[in-house]
């Protein structure tokens, strides 16, 4: 597997990227060491910075015609096998399902080096955090615990420190780790994972920090082992990146653009995990909708995959994320079916406004939403609609926000992930004026939250009596004595049972309704899903 080398950034004066980061960071003191090989050391704050490719917004916005390539061979060869034999790790992993999913292949990784999973940071010779750069609280939580590791690497020097994942693609995250957080010893993005074996190999044998983070969206790299934590439930990421640029989003940047996988190795993982005695499976993408726009050779789009593994021997399949723009009749046909296809639809809104829709760039408007949502029921009427929304976007006023409450009730959705807007340096709504203030953004976020509250017991209340199927997921966290199983529809739903039943599809009757899930009692083991929540 080769590469082009990405050039190093100018830590003076910024270049490298579109903004000016010398404004934040003063790299003054920063010494150029070498250049060979297409690596850069610099030595800042009394340590060497290997940089072997490092972040860049210019080329992560660009969208390239070149083939991407799909690799078979392994990740970790022969000569590194044995590298973590008596070493343990810890992966602290925040953001999306997709985050999720990649901490899996790195836990795969480790394992095939040797290495044992630990939950004591004291016991741990490798600490990974795999971030997340969507909202600013959770790069803040990461900088915060960066700050705790420094510590804990002043009492164990031979520990190696490692930044992953999304805030590592933003140059301005990477040039505070350089100048703030010198103990971190290797960087690296979210298209280089698979390269994981090799930089622990020069972690352990180096002393430089090492930085290797493509700007230019790797190839698809199959065949790479995945650690799973449970036997019930599987993420399987059929997409890469995203094409969309929303205004407000730093994915496309830190994703990069949207690339499928081929639906034969898709559809093999899948029938490999329903051999394993998997019950539920969720196809991952940061937009699932787009997956086969990006083949050549072939007109095959997501309702076709859907529709392959439909015939796949596994009980559920759900999906994540959906864009409301590509969500197309097809796929809506496939759903139809039923059988292990799931009632429950994700589809983001973020606003009920087109005008804030159009500001965000979401390219459709708030008539398209309704008439997609109303297809999606006409065709499935036990249809159960979940949403993501914004409050606070820059320019919103309070009519617009009301068209978002207003919309909530249009579109019947019972549930919804609400989020304050959170500016994201190298978006172009970084540079449009936040000019909502803070106090009414909390005011209308309180309001929408309370609708939703409303609409999702009012929702609850009607399935008073209704009988349903659960896969039991294990015990309460509140109650050791109940039971906590999700719906085909999503819905999370509490009863009394033995605990053999986890793991076991139990058909429950609704006794009580709570705003965010069900009451029931137990009436027997089905054999088979029936109807929908």
């Amino acid at each position: 597997m080769t590469k082009e080398t990405e050039n190093s950034p100018d830590l003076k004066s910024g270049k490298g990227s579109d903004k000016d980061y010398s404004k934040y960071f003063d790299f003054s003191d920063a010494k150029l060491l070498s250049e060979e090989d297409g690596k850069t050391t610099y030595r800042i704050k009394g340590r060497n910075v290997q940089i072997n490719s490092a972040p860049n917004y210019r080329d992560e916005k660009k969208r390239g015609k070149e083939e991407i390539q799909v690799h078979y061979e392994n990740a970790v060869t022969d000569e590194l096998k044995n590298l973590g034999i008596g070493k343990k790790y810890l992966i602290y992993t925040y953001g999306c399902q997709m985050n999720e999913h990649d901490t899996e292949v790195m836990r795969g990784l480790f394992e095939d080096m040797g290495y044992v999973s630990t939950d004591d940071r004291m016991e741990a010779d490798v600490i990974l955090f795999n971030t997340c750069a969507v909202r600013e609280n959770a790069e803040d939580k990461v900088f915060g615990e960066l700050g705790h590791m420094k510590v804990l690497k002043q009492q164990r020097p031979e520990l190696i420190l490692g930044v992953c994942g999304c805030m590592s693609q933003e140059a301005s995250v990477v040039n505070r780790i350089m100048q703030k957080h010198a103990h971190v010893d290797i960087i690296f993005g979210t298209h280089n994972i698979h390269r994981l074996p090799y930089l622990l190999q020069d972690a352990h044998f180096g002393k430089e920090m090492v930085i290797e983070v493509w700007s230019k969206e790797g190839d698809i790299i199959e065949n790479l082992p995945k650690k799973r934590n449970e036997g019930l439930r599987a993420w399987v990421n059929i997409m890469y990146g995203c094409d969309k640029f929303c205004t407000y989003c730093i994915v496309p940047y830190t994703r990069g653009k949207e690339r499928s996988r081929m639906p034969e190795d898709v559809i093999a993982e899948v029938r490999d995990l329903a051999r394993q005695g998997f019950k539920e499976i969720t196809l991952l993408g940061q937009n699932v909708n787009a997956y086969g726009k990006d083949f050549v050779d072939r007109s095959y789009r997501f309702g076709d995959l859907m529709d392959d593994i439909h015939k796949v021997d596994i009980p559920r399949i759900r999906f994540t994320t959906s864009h409301p723009r590509d969500f197309d009749d097809r796929l809506i046909e496939v759903l139809a079916k039923g059988g292990n296809m799931m009632e429950h639809i994700h589809l983001p809104v973020q606003s009920g406004s087109t005008e804030i829709l159009k500001r965000m760039s979401r390219k459709y408007s708030r008539e398209l939403y309704l008439e997609l949502t109303n297809r999606i029921r006409k065709a499935i009427p036990n249809a159960v609609l979940t949403t993501d929304i914004i409050v606070g976007f820059p320019g919103e006023t309070e009519e617009q926000f009301e068209e978002t409450m207003t919309l909530m009730r249009e579109a019947q959705i019972t549930s919804a992930y609400t989020y304050i807007y959170s500016p994201r340096e190298g978006t172009p709504a970084f540079d449009m004026a936040d000019d909502v203030p803070l106090e009414q953004k909390q005011k209308r976020l309180a309001r929408l939250n309370a609708l939703i509250g409303e609409l999702s017991l009012a929702y609850h209340q009607g399935l008073i009596g209704q009988t349903f199927e659960v896969l039991v997921e294990g015990e309460s966290k509140n109650n050791a004595n109940v039971l906590s199983g999700r719906s085909r529809s999503n819905k999370l739903i509490h009863f009394e049972g033995p605990k053999d039943w986890i793991g076991k599809f139990i058909q429950v009757r609704v006794t009580a309704a709570q705003t965010w899930y069900v009451k029931a009692e137990a009436i027997s083991e089905p054999a088979l899903a029936s109807q929908a929540v």
